[in-house]
């Protein structure tokens, strides 16, 4: 039977060959396994989805200007420190909107600035940064655009009214803290905004980007408009889900992976509106946070099971909770931060820090039985292959390196390689003690790899 196997995908690759099938060029970028883009077929071996580990609360939403629904947090890297964004608000509307910033040095401990640019209950000493149209979900982010102007290096985009309707309008900014208006003119009016929307610069396109709310049969979804100029944009265009069923999708939290930018990662939360957990709470609808991935920015992969659950807190069980800040942080050397929103409408409501493994939001995955995965044909650059791997005690990792057609190419045969066993985010993999692939490099090559009881989360060539 292995036989037969082995010979019908030696007659699949013969075929391929024989039509002319590209090979995907990978270069020297990390490719994560976050989809089947590399995959050509696997035997015993899954995608798995993981989960962040919550590490505690650092924040809480209670000076005067804020209160229990305090929410649509942005949080990037400046300088030598970490700014937040945040709104301020309470649920019971003693005072306006108002739109914040928070900074560390950690990520950790966050201290409010006291900027003494806008007066709230007679005294300026605050970190409100906007106070006006806008304030509901007013969303920065620090520009690389490389021609980005001296005096806009922060952008942001926040809902308003006009015309009868939600639209949503630019802001700009030469420091972060001091704000105005881009343009009298709404930017964007397709969509519902009511939301925290999402802008940044798209060095894939060398376009601005938005990721936005808006109802598609009735159903909270996302769309993406473009910009040159961040003044005029493109119409929105939906974003596919492929065959997932329609779900609330409240915020989305979309950008660029850090270390992969050509990878779209995001963290919606998942609104469910018909349901009450907790029946004492006087308002309907839970939610959590899952995860989508794309390579293009507009067709996703969205996992229906959970990123994230309410957990064992009873506070996260009421409505709106889970709501991931739109920002990845790496605070420790191969650990990742992710920050969730929790106890929405109660006193406590703040701010939740989660970790997970760099690259490791989903892996290839084999258990004790073992099992394999062949990629598509790669061209890559470079000299070594690196990979982010786990195994248990008993695990293993083992890779063969074979030419377009599916030969084992000879010295990098699976009997060649060192057994890879351990947990590191980078491992070089070696031959008979050789690391050194680089006459390789620029010819169509594919990798099978063989685990038991392992995850296999990243692969680059360098």
């Amino acid at each position: 039977m292995r036989i037969l196997v082995c010979i019908g995908m030696m007659l699949v690759f013969m075929l391929k060959a024989a039509l002319g099938e590209e090979a995907l060029n990978i270069g020297t970028r990390l490719e994560l396994f976050i989809d089947d883009y590399l995959i050509e077929h696997m035997k015993g071996v899954s995608l798995e989805l993981h989960h962040p580990i919550p590490q505690g609360a650092v924040f809480t939403f209670d000076a005067p200007w804020e209160g229990d629904t305090s929410a649509y947090v942005t949080i990037f890297r400046d300088g030598d420190k970490y700014k937040m964004y945040y709104r301020g608000s309470n649920g019971e509307n003693s005072h306006p909107e108002v739109a914040c910033v928070a900074e560390s040095t950690d990520g950790i401990h966050w201290e409010r600035p006291k900027l003494g640019i806008y007066e709230f209950n007679g005294s300026k000493d605050n970190n409100i940064v906007w106070f006006s149209k806008g304030s509901h979900a007013f969303v920065p982010f620090k520009d690389t655009n490389p021609t980005a102007k001296s005096d806009q290096l922060y952008k942001a985009v926040a809902p308003g009214s006009g015309d009868g309707r939600s639209v949503l309008y630019a802001f700009v900014s030469q420091d972060g803290y001091r704000w105005k208006q881009l343009s009298d003119n709404a930017i964007i009016t397709d969509g519902a905004f009511d939301s925290q929307n999402v802008a940044f610069w798209d060095a894939n396109l060398k376009k601005y980007v938005c990721y936005y709310r808006d109802f598609r049969n009735q159903v909270r979804d996302v769309k993406r408009a473009t910009s040159d100029d961040f003044i005029h944009w493109t119409a929105g265009e939906w974003l596919d889900w492929g065959e997932t069923p329609a779900e609330h999708l409240y915020t989305n939290a979309i950008m660029p992976y850090p270390y992969a930018p050509h990878i779209y990662v995001g963290f919606p939360k998942r609104f469910v509106p018909n349901r009450k957990a907790v029946e004492s709470h006087p308002i309907m609808g839970i939610s959590d946070g899952v995860f989508i991935s794309s390579r293009d920015g507009l067709k996703f992969k969205r996992w229906r099971e959970a990123f994230v659950r309410p957990g064992l807190d009873q506070e996260n069980w009421t409505d709106r909770n889970v709501m991931a800040a739109w920002g990845i942080l790496e605070l420790k050397s191969g650990e990742l931060t992710i920050y969730y929103s929790q106890h929405y409408r109660h006193a406590t409501n703040g701010l939740m820090r989660t970790t997970i493994r760099k690259d490791g939001f989903v892996s290839l995955h084999a258990d004790a039985n073992g099992g394999e995965m062949l990629t598509k044909a790669l061209i890559f650059s470079g000299k070594e292959l690196v990979i982010n791997y786990s195994t248990s005690a008993i695990g293993e990792v083992k890779v063969e390196i074979q030419d377009k057609d599916g030969k084992p190419i000879p010295g990098f045969a699976m009997e060649d390689c060192q057994t890879i066993y351990g947990d590191e985010i980078m491992r070089v993999v070696s031959w008979n003690g050789k690391k050194d692939v680089s006459h390789l490099a620029g010819k169509p090559v594919r990798l099978r790899f063989k685990l038991m009881d392992a995850d296999l989360y990243s692969i680059c060539f360098r």
